[in-house]
């Protein structure tokens, strides 16, 4: 259990038979009347949000994560399969369960797989990766007056904005975050 008073930014809770995770909070203590904390919620499965307030020193039971860390080895059909770094065994994932970070993975890519109740809620992939550009338009020198981008897709499918000085076969650093060009490697 944890309190509300307790609440941080990342930290996981179970309401209604979900895991939700703290995205804001703000603990209020009007002039007149109890403390309280409102709270914006993600749910981690479905990616819905929502507001709920929370009285002050309310618990709330703390979702029980596990993360354990994996290796992408292949794809079968619409299956990846992971290996276990510690027991050596095989997980298979549909894209569903790795969502959008999917465009990132690259085989020997070691990964984070959160679990919670044996049920995968999230990929968690490296920072950033370096991949191969191998597709982009040519850039013409001159065209702007400041540094333009153009988009470039990679060597896993993805396509990223890259400064205009970049060209095909060239090796970048992106960050998975938020899908951003971070330098040439």
């Amino acid at each position: 259990m944890i309190s509300s008073n307790d609440f941080r930014t990342g930290v996981t809770i179970e309401l209604e038979g979900a895991v939700w995770r703290v995205v804001e909070f703000l603990h209020v203590k009007p002039g007149k009347g109890s403390a309280f904390v409102r709270t914006k919620l993600k749910n981690v499965q479905t990616g819905n949000v929502m507001e709920k307030t929370f009285r002050a020193a309310e618990t709330v039971p703390q979702a029980t994560l596990e993360k354990r860390t994996m290796q992408y080895t292949y794809k079968e059909a619409d299956q990846f399969v992971f290996m276990d770094m510690e027991t050596f065994e095989e997980n298979r994932l549909n894209e569903d369960q790795i969502g959008d970070r999917v465009k990132y993975l690259t085989e020997g890519m070691e990964v984070n797989v959160v679990t919670w109740n044996d049920q995968v809620l999230e990929v968690e992939l490296p920072n950033s990766v370096v991949l191969e550009v191998v597709e982009t338009d040519p850039g013409v020198k001159g065209d702007t007056a400041t540094g333009g981008t153009k988009p470039a897709t990679v060597s896993t499918g993805a396509q990223v904005m890259v400064p205009l000085f970049i060209s095909v076969g060239e090796r970048i650093k992106i960050d998975t975050r938020n899908d951003s060009y971070l330098g040439r490697e």
